[in-house]
């Protein structure tokens, strides 16, 4: 396939997955994370002070805050308690900042979206060049368009969150530290070391580049004998380029921090940290010079104790806050697209048949060797899949499908090259590309169809996103996005006033004004007035039914009562309306 070609499709693609992530996003509420995540960058740009979400580099936040500072009449509440006085009050700061302040919400959520899906475009287009340049122009196209009808992508690719950003920085950095080990220039390094600092302020799980980076110079260095000090060397200068360009960035955002404040927050951060590593930086977090690393290093040690401490979630009729080894597998199971489970099969079956073919070569360790330098790059992947799978698995951190976004450009990129490879063989050839054709008509249809709630998307294995919330709940299905829909649907019903438990970033005053009502799972079924409407976020309501396990101290069960009801209808697959007889 010519070039010309090629990059007309591939930039068709790439505008459908704008224009889908684009219109899509238009109708979806404020979700969780994003009220912290944008309110929080606003303030860094404008007050040179990152006191709130330091549990997430500023990175991505920066991003999304750049349109807001065009936005003229925007109030920064520089005087409540959530900002002067209180550590880390960021859902109440976010709040305040965007419905209690008089700011044009909805614009200012609107445009902080757009930088995010520019990003997801970047992505896109990188998971297009390394392909090509690993296996051609067809599996280039091969992988955008798997990456172009992604849904777990889309859904998240458009909202102001750090999970696609942490996916671009993982892909993106080891794509360019490859580049610098295979054709080690000064220029190839230091981009490879600016990419690997960026990637770094992020999202704090890209951390685990630095090991996964040491591992393939190790392994580079076996295949490549006689070069351990030059890959030493390239390992090291693209660390220090990398952890220095950390420095002046978080020094800009501790620029207007109180370093007697950064250093009371840091205390309160800290207090179930290593003890060594308290002192270490609490020493550093009023040192003029070193309280940019203390603060980088505050938040990369309370990531690592939040994955250890767990979440409490609802998967398939539990409530748990220490998770489940199968969380992850199911979820990617059920959250993926049947079509791609089965042209990932048939990857996994033609790499498993080379790995036979393997096994019957007398000089293995030569092969081995051989096979490595000629697909170093697909080796990278694959190790990265396997690191970041058993990271998962083993954390007790259930927070959705999105924390696996990481290994979806590698998994895409690997899949899409051993399909290629299966229809290189010229018999059957025609049955092979209409075979695929279908699989990838069906994975596209099976995504439009479910347009505009990406979020939602559950394949045919769990019966579609109507049942979605019978598997997982949270971020795999309701996180607060479809709060505008409700309020289109009171309007649309002439209803007047619903009791409401939301879940999600946006606030209920401020979109349904007087017909809100609150509502709460701890609440007595008997104070609900006959003939009233009841909306439960799907989050809450399941968590409300689980069962909770036996370690959970918290109350369980508030919403099994609703169990005796059907609702009326569901907004959007996330907000389930009953009406009370």
């Amino acid at each position: 396939m010519a070039n010309r070609i090629t990059n007309i499709i591939a930039g068709i693609l790439l505008l459908i997955m704008f224009l889908l992530a684009f219109f899509s996003v238009r109708g979806d509420s404020l979700t969780m994370d994003e009220r912290p995540h944008l309110s929080a960058g606003y303030s860094y740009l404008t007050q040179k002070d990152m006191r709130l979400n330091p549990e997430h580099p500023p990175l991505l936040k920066d991003l999304a805050a750049i349109p807001l500072l065009f936005i003229g009449d925007i109030n920064f509440p520089s005087e409540i308690s959530a900002w002067k006085d209180e550590v880390n009050s960021q859902w109440d700061f976010g709040t305040i900042f965007f419905y209690n302040s008089g700011n044009p919400a909805e614009k200012m959520i609107f445009w902080g979206r757009i930088p995010m899906v520019l990003l997801l475009i970047v992505l896109g287009f990188y998971v297009f060049k390394w392909t090509r340049k690993l296996i051609g122009n067809k599996g280039a196209l091969l992988s955008l368009f798997l990456f172009t009808f992604s849904p777990t992508l889309l859904a998240h690719g458009r909202l102001v969150t750090t999970d696609v950003g942490a996916a671009a920085g993982i892909f993106i950095a080891t794509y360019y530290f490859i580049k610098s080990l295979q054709n080690p220039t000064k220029k190839n390094i230091i981009i490879a070391g600016l990419v690997f600092g960026i990637a770094q302020l992020l999202k704090f799980s890209v951390i685990l580049l630095v090991p996964f980076f040491g591992l393939l110079a190790l392994i580079w260095w076996f295949i490549k004998s006689g070069t351990l000090i030059q890959t030493l060397k390239i390992l090291v200068l693209v660390f220090v380029i990398g952890f220095a360009l950390v420095w002046p960035v978080y020094q800009f955002h501790v620029w207007n921090y109180p370093p007697e404040k950064q250093v009371a927050d840091t205390q309160v951060y800290l207090r179930d940290t290593n003890e060594f590593a308290k002192k270490s930086i609490l020493w550093a977090a009023d040192k003029p010079f070193l309280r940019a690393y203390a603060h980088y290093f505050t938040g990369l040690s309370m990531v690592f104790h939040r994955v250890t401490g767990g979440n409490t979630t609802y998967f398939l009729g539990e409530v748990s806050n220490v998770g489940w080894r199968s969380y992850f597998p199911v979820v990617y199971l059920i959250k993926a697209p049947l079509a791609f489970h089965i042209i990932t099969l048939f990857a996994l079956i033609y790499i498993l048949c080379s790995f036979r073919r393997f096994w019957r070569i007398k000089e293995k360790k030569k092969a081995l060797g051989n096979w490595i330098k000629q697909h170093f790059s697909e080796m990278a992947m694959l190790i990265f899949i396997l690191i970041y799978w058993a990271v998962s698995i083993k954390g007790n951190l259930n927070i959705g499908v999105r924390h696996l976004l990481p290994v979806f450009p590698f998994t895409i990129c690997l899949v899409s090259i051993a399909l290629i490879h299966i229809l290189r063989p010229s018999h059957i050839k025609i049955k092979k590309y209409v075979i695929l054709a279908l699989l990838l008509l069906w994975q596209a249809s099976s995504v439009l169809t479910v347009y505009p709630h990406f979020l939602t998307y559950f394949n045919e294995l769990a019966g579609g996103p109507a049942n979605g919330y019978k598997y997982v709940v949270d971020s795999n299905l309701d996180w607060g996005q479809d709060l505008k829909r409700l309020e289109t649907w009171l309007k649309e019903n002439n209803i007047d006033k619903i009791y409401i438990d939301y879940f999600g970033g946006s606030s209920p005053e401020y979109v349904l004004k007087e017909k809100y009502a609150p509502w709460w799972g701890g609440r007595s079924p008997e104070e609900l007035p006959e003939g009233s409407y009841l909306a439960v976020s799907g989050t809450l309501l399941q968590g409300g039914r689980g069962e909770a396990i036996p370690a959970l101290s918290q109350a369980s069960g508030c919403y099994r009562w609703l169990d005796e009801y059907m609702p009326i209808t569901t907004i959007g697959h996330s907000i389930f309306i009953y009406k009370i007889e």
